[in-house]
C-alpha cells in the first residue's frame, strides 16, 4: 500500500509544480502581453470616441453647408428670375428698336435710335 501512496504523493508533487510552474508563467510571460493587448484596446476604444464625435461634427458641417447650398440655390433661382424679368423688358426695347422704320444709312439709324432710347 505504501507504494499507491508514494505514486500518489509522486503524482500529486508533480501536479502542484506543473501548477507552480503554469502560474508563474502566466504571471512573468503572459501577464504583460495580456496587459498590453488591454492598453491597446482601452486606445482603440479612446480612438473610436474620438471617430466618433469627429463624425458628429463632420456630419453637423455636412448638414450645414447643405442648408447653405438650398439657400443659395433659391437665392440664385431669385435672382434668375430677376435677370429675366428685366432682360424681357430690355428685349422688348431691342425689338421696338428693329421695327422703328428709319431712312438713310442704316448705321446712323441705329445710332440714333439708340441714342433716342438712352435719352441722349
Amino acid at each position: 500500500m505504501t507504494a499507491w501512496a508514494l505514486r500518489f504523493a509522486g503524482a500529486s508533487l508533480l501536479i502542484l509544480l506543473g501548477m507552480a510552474v503554469g502560474a508563474w508563467t502566466t504571471t512573468h510571460h503572459f501577464r504583460p502581453l495580456l496587459d498590453a493587448q488591454q492598453d491597446q484596446a482601452a486606445q482603440c476604444a479612446a480612438a473610436r470616441d474620438n471617430l466618433g464625435g469627429l463624425a458628429q461634427e463632420q456630419g453637423k458641417a455636412l448638414g450645414d453647408l447643405i442648408l447653405a447650398a438650398n439657400e443659395r440655390q433659391t437665392a440664385a433661382e431669385q435672382a434668375v428670375r430677376e435677370v429675366k424679368a428685366s432682360a424681357d423688358l430690355d428685349y422688348a426695347a431691342a425689338n421696338r428698336l428693329q421695327q422703328e422704320r428709319t431712312g438713310g444709312d442704316q448705321c446712323e439709324a441705329a445710332a440714333l435710335i439708340i441714342d433716342k432710347e438712352l435719352g441722349l
